[in-house]
């Protein structure tokens, strides 16, 4: 009997101080939402070079040193520096076994170039020999000032917020008192780009590339919205 009188005193005083606990505050909940759109400043190309034979003459190959100059000084010519091309990968690059057995054989080269505007890369293609590209496309892209953006879009988020919670207590008669809680929430969307007809997608034929003119290229926007959840007191 003694052990149960001394359980049901510690249940009564666990629920005593849970009712203590209980916040009795007066609260409102709303939320503030911030967003904008930005075009991609950082775009990242991939490169295929490979080596081909004129006329289909293992004699007459373009080497793939040849081609690989050709892109340098493109890229030179653009004004964009040669430490944003990178090598990403090779293919029978080292294979000087194989290129004696079989004088067909030939070389690719993979590159990842970094641009911070595709118009250029429309100039940088042209000046790279067409059948010696095999193939680019765009791997990825981003904003140089994502990260400041996104903190500014938080803070007017958030501001938005107050703003709004402060309206509806003031239309009650009321004031609004600190905030209690802070969630936020955020939908950032990068989007494949956008461009019409490309030399950038033909370099593969020749013949398609010579005609189609050089369009301008252009990304859909990033979108950055930011929505902050808050819990305010109401004095």
């Amino acid at each position: 009997m003694k052990h149960l009188f001394t359980f049901a005193f510690i249940a009564l005083f666990s629920m005593s101080a849970m009712a203590q606990q209980v916040d009795l505050r007066k609260k409102i909940s709303v939320s503030g939402t911030a967003e904008t759109e930005v075009t991609p400043d950082i775009i990242y190309i991939s490169i295929s070079l490979k080596e081909y034979l004129k006329d289909g003459n293992s004699k007459k190959k373009v080497e793939i040193t040849e081609l690989e100059t050709q892109l340098y000084n493109a890229i030179q010519s653009a004004g964009i520096s040669r430490d944003n091309l990178m090598i990403s990968n090779l293919s029978g690059y080292n294979t000087a076994a194989e290129k004696k057995k079989n004088p067909d054989f030939l070389v690719s080269k993979q590159y990842r170039l970094k641009v911070n505007d595709l118009n250029k890369w429309n100039a940088i293609i042209g000046d790279v020999d067409p059948k010696g590209v095999a193939y680019t496309n765009i791997d990825s892209y981003d904003y140089s000032k994502i990260e400041i953006l996104k903190k500014e879009l938080k803070i007017k988020a958030l501001q938005a917020a107050k703003a709004k919670a402060t309206y509806l207590v003031e239309a009650l008669g009321n004031q609004l008192g600190s905030v209690i809680d802070i969630q936020e929430l955020n939908n950032e969307t990068f989007p494949q780009p956008m461009y019409s007809t490309s030399r950038v997608m033909l370099r593969g034929n020749s013949s398609l590339a010579d005609a189609a003119p050089a369009p301008d290229i252009d990304f859909k926007k990033i979108k950055l919205s930011y929505v902050m959840n808050t819990v305010f007191e109401i004095k």
